[in-house]
C-alpha cells in the first residue's frame, strides 16, 4: 500500500527563535517545489509561535516536541493540547529522551497520546530498544509492549491521525543507524503486529517512520524499504540543505512507488 511519506525533523533543544525562524524558512524555500512528500519540523516550544508564523502557506507544518495530557491546571512548566492547537498540527510523544532522561513512564504517554488525539493534534509516537534489548533478543517484546501501552487509551488505531516512529536507541545520535534489512525488517514485524490486533486495513494505512542517524547518504537505501513511510531526523534536519535532500529522496522514491502502481 503507497502511503505518503513525512520527513519530520526534531530540532530538539537547539537554536533561538532568530535562528529557527530563519531555518524554517530556509527549509520552506528549499522545498517549495515539493507536491508528494509531507514535510514537518520540530522546533523547540520557546520558538513555535515565530516559527508557525514563517512558514504559513508554505507546504511545512510545525510541530511540537512534547505536551502535557491536561488541558489546563497546575502543572508548572507544562503546555497543554490546547495551546498547541493554533501552533501545532503535530507532537512528539514518547521519545527515548523523554522516558529515559526525565522519567516518563508508558502510562503517561497513553494518556498524552489519547489527549493528543482528541484535541486533533497528530501525535508522532516514537518507540525503540536499547542495545542490549536487541542483543537479547527482547526487540519485539520491547516494541510490542510500547505499542500497546501507546494505545491504551484508545478503542482504535487511529491510522490517519496518527505516525508511529521506530528510533532504536542505540541508533540516536551515535551515527550508527539500523541497516535497510534490519529497519525494514522491525518496522514490517510492528506492521504485522498491528495488523492482528486492529485489522490489516488499519496497519496498512499507519504511517511508520524509522529514526537514528538518519542523513543525506543512508537515506535512499531506507526509504526505498517497502514499510518505511519516512524518517524522524535529527542532527540532519538542522542543515536546511540535508534536510531539503531528504525530501527529494524521498520524493524520487515515491514518484516510482506510484509509477509501479499505474
Amino acid at each position: 500500500m503507497a502511503r505518503t511519506k513525512l520527513i519530520a525533523g526534531n530540532w530538539k533543544m537547539n537554536m533561538g527563535i532568530t535562528d529557527a525562524v530563519d531555518l524554517a524558512r530556509s527549509v520552506a524555500d528549499k522545498t517549495a517545489s515539493n507536491t508528494d512528500v509531507e514535510i514537518a519540523i520540530f522546533p523547540t516550544t520557546l520558538a513555535l509561535a515565530s516559527v508557525s508564523e514563517a512558514v504559513q502557506g508554505t507546504n511545512v507544518q510545525v510541530g511540537a516536541q512534547n505536551m502535557h495530557n491536561e488541558t489546563d491546571g497546575a502543572f508548572t512548566g507544562e503546555i497543554s493540547p490546547t495551546m498547541l492547537q493554533s501552533l501545532a498540527s503535530m507532537v512528539i510523544l514518547g521519545h527515548s529522551e523523554r522516558r529515559q532522561i526525565f522519567g516518563e513512564t508508558n502510562d503517561f504517554i497513553a494518556l498524552k497520546v489519547a489527549s493528543a488525539v482528541s484535541n486533533n493534534i497528530t501525535p508522532v509516537v516514537c518507540i525503540g530498544e536499547t542495545l542490549e534489548q536487541r542483543e537479547a533478543n527482547e526487540t519485539s517484546n520491547i516494541l510490542q509492549s510500547q505499542v500497546i501501552a501507546a494505545l491504551l487509551h484508545l478503542k482504535d488505531l487511529p491510522a490517519h491521525d496518527m505516525v508511529l516512529a521506530y528510533e532504536p536507541i542505540w541508533a540516536i545520535g551515535t551515527g550508527v543507524n539500523a541497516n535497510p534489512d534490519q529497519a525494514e525488517s522491525t518496522i514490517a514485524a510492528i506492521r504485522n503486529f498491528l495488523s492482528t490486533r486492529y485489522g490489516s486495513s488499519a496497519a496498512d494505512a499507519l504511517r511508520i517512520l524509522y529514526g537514528g542517524s538518519v542523513n543525506p547518504q543512508n537515506w535512499e537505501d531506507l526509504s526505498s524499504q517497502e514499510n518505511i513511510d519516512g524518517a524522524l531526523v535529527g542532527g540532519a534536519s538542522l542543515k536546511a540543505d540535508d534536510f531539503a535532500k531528504l525530501v527529494k529522496t524521498s520524493s524520487s522514491i515515491t514518484d516510482l512507488e506510484i509509477d509501479s502502481l499505474v
